[in-house]
């Protein structure tokens, strides 16, 4: 099944070498083997050249806020794609740079000889960047494919500013785009093709592929690396497996009450999917055809018009409807916002009227100024606050509906609005599994009014939507929360 070509950009212009040893997968953002588009496309070329598939999946060292525990999430899914790789025809090769620079060169080696490379596309973080340099490097054509969502954002040609108005484009256009499902077990193409054993002696030399022992992972086995040690390794594990029985607990155990109950943090009934989304270990369409099998759904259920109508256009059950939106409205909505806004997480790209309010304001008097040392050990006095910020330590995640909270008292503890954005970012890119994605971007954005509208002006606020932690108590079921996490 071919690749739509609104999922795939040329990153250069240099062609296809139909007499290559190989194709490379460059595997950078869709860590996975199953509903890989990118995955695929890359097959699809080796069939084209009858030439057997290198999946290259890398794992650098300097990325920002690298840290033990965001490096052994990535090797829990590496493992897991070693394993997946062995049983089919591909050649896996994971790379885990030992030392700043040292994976340099790689990528250029391998393509030097390769009919072409085949990558994935993300819109944010250091991604963009790190694709136009190798772009330059590779000797080969280099495709980026955009595996992100259920609609390409391509499909998408400009920024929509409120989850309605991309509520509305997804409702027309989603049947179009859900006739291209990718494959789930793409590595299942590979029969016929040749195999490699290894890669070229002189790349295996240079950049010698990660141990069994590494890929383990563990603190022994990252303290050799030049990250930071500090930021723990945390109990949820990761890879696709780990994703897989995630999703199944969710659709067996906490989808039934998903609508009710997910909003309180003592009800435990979020998806908690979102750092497997992250890190590309499981896909949106993998989530989505699992959900709509489990309601027995097809497309004949879907509304003639939605028109961005929240409730009544799925045509599956009311709890349901709501996950769906989370992970198709607002999710697909924040990197819609990253691939058209300039510079997506920056403090400019906010909307003008919120922006002007903010700083209308930005001279009122702050109830307390905590450093950031102070914020970071969630030393503050709130106890609603605190407990969120120690779930994030402690556990790399923290609640969907108190993150909002998180970024509101954030903003009213800083001394400028920039300043807050600085501090959420770095607080949840450092310490949170899900952080340095569209969805975290899109967060903090909103703690600062994007993607909401004007409300009845507060001192600090202005016009951007004001939270207390007194109203968060009142509103939601905490207290086991608060026994657990709050102050200690």
């Amino acid at each position: 099944m071919p690749i739509p070509a609104s999922r795939i950009r040329a990153l250069n212009n240099r062609p296809l070498n139909p007499s290559g040893d190989f194709v490379v997968y460059w595997m950078v953002a869709t860590r996975r083997t199953r509903y890989n588009f990118g995955l695929q496309r890359a097959i699809e070329i080796a069939i084209q050249c009858a030439r057997p598939l290198v999946i290259l999946e890398a794992l650098r060292c300097d990325y920002p806020w690298a840290n033990d525990r965001l490096h052994q999430f990535i090797l829990e899914g590496m493992a897991d794609n070693t394993m997946d790789a062995a049983r089919s025809g591909a050649l896996y090769y994971p790379y885990v740079e030992p030392s700043r620079g040292r994976g340099r060169g790689l990528l250029r080696s391998m393509s030097s000889t390769a009919c072409a490379v085949v990558t994935d596309w993300y819109p944010t973080f250091f991604l963009p960047d790190m694709l136009a340099a190798a772009a330059k490097q590779s000797e080969v054509a280099l495709e980026a494919v955009d595996s992100n969502g259920l609609i390409p954002l391509s499909a998408a040609r400009k920024y929509y500013p409120a989850a309605r108005f991309y509520r509305a484009f997804m409702q027309r256009t989603l049947r179009e785009h859900l006739r291209d499902f990718p494959i789930e077990r793409p590595l299942t193409l590979l029969k016929g093709l040749p195999k490699l054993k290894n890669v070229p002696a002189r790349i295996g030399r240079r950049w010698p592929a990660a141990s069994a022992r590494l890929l383990r992972g563990g603190s022994t086995a990252l303290a050799s690396l030049p990250i930071d040690h500090s930021v723990e390794i945390v109990e949820q594990r990761g890879g696709q497996r780990a994703a897989a029985t995630r999703l199944k607990q969710f659709l067996s155990r906490d989808l039934a009450r998903y609508a009710d109950d997910h909003n309180h943090p003592d009800l435990d009934a979020t998806s908690r999917l979102s750092p497997y989304l992250h890190f590309g270990h499981i896909s949106a369409h993998e989530v989505f055809a699992r959900l709509m099998s489990h309601e027995r759904w097809t497309t004949r259920k879907l509304g003639a018009r939605g028109g961005g109508a929240r409730e009544g256009w799925w045509g599956v059950s009311p709890t349901a409807e709501a996950f769906l939106d989370q992970l198709v409205v607002w999710r697909e909505l924040s990197f819609n916002g990253c691939e058209h806004l300039t510079d997506c997480n920056s403090y400019a790209s906010l909307p003008d009227w919120a922006r002007r309010t903010l700083e209308a304001h930005s001279s009122d008097r702050r109830p307390h100024r905590y450093s950031t040392g102070q914020v970071e050990r969630a030393e503050t006095g709130d106890e609603v606050w605190n407990a969120t910020q120690r779930q994030l330590l402690t556990e790399g995640w923290f609640h969907g509906y108190l993150r909002m909270l998180w970024g509101k008292k954030i903003l009213e503890w800083s001394k400028s609005p920039a300043d807050a954005l600085k501090r959420m970012e770095s607080l949840m890119n450092r310490y949170s599994l899900d952080g340095r994605d569209p969805n975290s971007y899109a967060g903090y954005a909103w703690v600062l009014g994007r993607y909401d509208r004007p409300w009845p002006e507060r001192p600090i606020f202005g016009t951007v939507r004001s939270m207390t932690s007194a109203s968060a108590k009142r509103k939601l079921k905490m207290k086991r929360f608060l026994a657990e996490y709050g102050n200690r």
